[in-house]
């Protein structure tokens, strides 16, 4: 008997990078299901309750070329090739370790689309340049003090 599961597309919130949200279509998504190595009981060995979900960025369909440069950059330390992958283990039934993966790679994602802030330069303030002239000066005065009187 073969179970039948239904994978339904994944919704990503709206957010910085993605102001209506995104839905990858469920015929991008890859699961794949193993024994976790967690508890289980009597049925730890019957039951693959892991899952592994991942979604290829360079051929999904829901990205913007600058969103998908965008992720690709972020997420290169993840990636094997350019394929993400996430996976959960941390519950018993499959269904909730199916759920907790989605939910990671939909918050993996979102977190990857948002934009860089740059960084706009600030001057010191006058107040800040006086204490670090002075703590200069305290410093100048405690190293002069240390030294040898000059022979005369």
């Amino acid at each position: 008997m073969r179970h039948t599961r239904e994978v339904h597309d994944l919704r990503i919130p709206p957010g910085p990078g993605a102001p209506r949200g995104l839905v990858v279509p469920a015929r991008e998504l890859r699961e794949q299901f193993s024994h976790a190595s967690g508890p289980g009981g009597q049925g730890v060995n019957t039951a693959d309750s892991r899952v592994q979900l991942s979604l290829d960025l360079a051929t999904a369909s829901v990205f913007t070329e600058v969103q998908r440069v965008r992720v690709l950059q972020r997420l290169s330390g993840r990636l094997t090739g350019t394929v993400l992958t996430v996976s959960a283990e941390e519950h018993r039934s499959q269904r909730r370790n199916r759920a907790a993966a989605r939910e990671r790679l939909a918050n993996l994602l979102r977190e990857a689309l948002v934009p860089a802030v740059e960084r706009r330069p600030t001057r010191p303030t006058r107040g800040s340049r006086r204490r670090r002239i002075e703590g200069k000066r305290r410093r100048s005065v405690t190293k002069q003090q240390r030294r040898r009187p000059e022979a005369e």
